[in-house]
């Protein structure tokens, strides 16, 4: 369980930095106690995907959130949580039974299997809404726009709160205790890496 007074009023973590994290642990070293940026080449496939994103939601009906018994909705919502974590939601599904569940939209297709990064992106949003609307968060939503817009459903277990808890915790002792960690252990996501010339782990 993390150790709250450890966090600075003033210092929280985003989505996209618990991203790099479990891309590999020192992404976080190097970027945010480094303070070495990241080689921004991925540029046009982000702005790419927000502009998808955008044209989505103005094109998408409204008919697959009765399916899902959608009472209310919120769109692009910050928030931020004594866990010490902030960002953006897409969008905060209010449902019939009383719970609340985030969706996300994705730039991607969708190929039978949900990513790790997936999950974590909707565990993260979902201890915010949780945190913020006292309202019980039980699952999650993705839309992959380069599926023909297709809507899956994510069961969000308690063990996945507990390890963004582990998750939250170790990104915090990286950062705040300038603490070096290990690098990833799949060692492919070394080769193109924009770190590699400066890690001694590589090869």
């Amino acid at each position: 369980m993390m150790n709250k007074k450890n966090i600075e009023s003033t210092f929280s973590i985003t989505a996209s930095q618990m991203l790099e994290y479990l891309f590999c642990p020192r992404f976080t070293y190097f970027e945010y106690v480094m303070g070495i940026p990241q080689n921004e080449g991925q540029r046009f496939k982000v702005a790419k995907g927000r502009n998808i994103h955008e044209m989505t939601r103005i094109r998408n009906p409204d008919y697959f959130r009765k399916k899902l018994g959608v009472e209310d909705k919120k769109s692009d919502v910050y928030l931020a949580s004594p866990l010490g974590i902030r960002g953006i939601v897409d969008e905060i599904l209010f449902l019939d039974d009383t719970t609340a569940a985030p969706l996300d939209y994705k730039f991607a297709e969708y190929k039978q299997k949900l990513f790790k990064t997936y999950r974590f992106q909707l565990v993260f949003y979902a201890r915010l809404i949780k945190d913020n609307f006292q309202i019980p968060v039980k699952k999650g939503f993705i839309i992959y726009t380069r599926s023909k817009n297709k809507l899956v459903e994510i069961q969000l277990k308690d063990k996945d709160f507990i390890e963004l808890e582990k998750i939250i915790d170790d990104m915090t002792n990286i950062i705040q205790n300038c603490r070096y960690p290990k690098p990833t252990s799949i060692k492919s996501r070394c080769f193109d890496c924009c770190y590699k010339n400066i890690c001694e782990s590589i090869i």
